[in-house]
């Protein structure tokens, strides 16, 4: 399995904190997102990953360059990452779907626990990652309506009948990377194709044919968009390496 990462963003949310870098590169604890993206797929059998990049696409390359072991890792930038969503680094690597892999936003850490659900689901085509959450959605989450396993609907602006959300990691099988690079090229082609984000790609696929979805709920995950994200995530990664030197000991 391949595992493709999309950091080509500079996340100017987080506002001074990307002033000079990226945010794939702020640290965590010792080790920044990507390397903790990358040690986690290491963890789970990935021996194979492509990292999409774009702002200070030198820092992220030198910051591979220097990295000791874990997956063979070979970067593409993205020229466009100012002016195009996160649709137009896929369509960039889309010669890299192909056969088992993984998308996996950029921002997102998982635990090692959770990829090992992501790897080892057995599900032919296109699986969303999916957690659920007993409070309600906000504007940010990327909502999903699923049925039974089976994605219907999935998007930012969804109103009604919004029972899970994504996380931003997806896999595919069997014939689902052809399925999905076929509908890259087909949307990069609209006039909107430039301006949206890649779920509304699997929203359409999910129109026509089978989109399925795999529930993490009770697993650790963390998405760093804002400030206060970074906080959050430094607190989950803590627990993370406390817990990894303990099952070391």
């Amino acid at each position: 399995m391949k595992a493709i990462i999309l950091s080509a963003g500079q996340g100017s949310r987080l506002g001074h904190l990307v002033d000079d870098q990226p945010k794939c590169l702020i640290d965590f604890n010792g080790r920044t997102l990507l390397d903790r993206q990358l040690d986690t797929l290491e963890a789970n059998g990935v021996q194979q990953a492509v990292v999409v990049t774009g702002f200070h696409d030198e820092l992220v390359n030198a910051a591979i360059a220097a990295r000791k072991g874990g997956p063979n890792v070979r970067t593409i930038y993205n020229p466009f990452y100012k002016v195009a969503d996160n649709l137009g680094s896929l369509f960039i690597a889309k010669h890299e779907l192909e056969g088992e892999c993984l998308v996996w936003n950029g921002d997102t850490l998982v635990s090692r626990s959770l990829m090992r659900q992501v790897v080892d689901y057995d599900c032919e085509g296109i699986c969303v990652t999916i957690d659920r959450k007993d409070d309600g959605y906000d504007d940010d989450d990327m909502k999903v309506i699923e049925e039974g396993g089976r994605l219907t609907a999935i998007g930012k602006r969804i109103a009604q009948g919004v029972n899970a959300e994504s996380i931003g990691l997806l896999a595919f099988r069997g014939g689902g990377s052809d399925q999905f690079r076929e509908a890259i090229e087909r949307a990069i082609r609209t006039p909107e194709g430039t301006t949206i984000w890649y779920l509304r790609v699997i929203h359409q696929v999910a129109q026509e044919a089978d989109v399925w979805t795999l529930d993490i709920q009770g697993e650790e995950w963390g998405e760093v968009d804002f400030p206060a994200d970074v906080e959050a995530a430094c607190e989950l990664t803590a627990r993370w390496d406390a817990a990894e030197k303990a099952a070391a000991a």
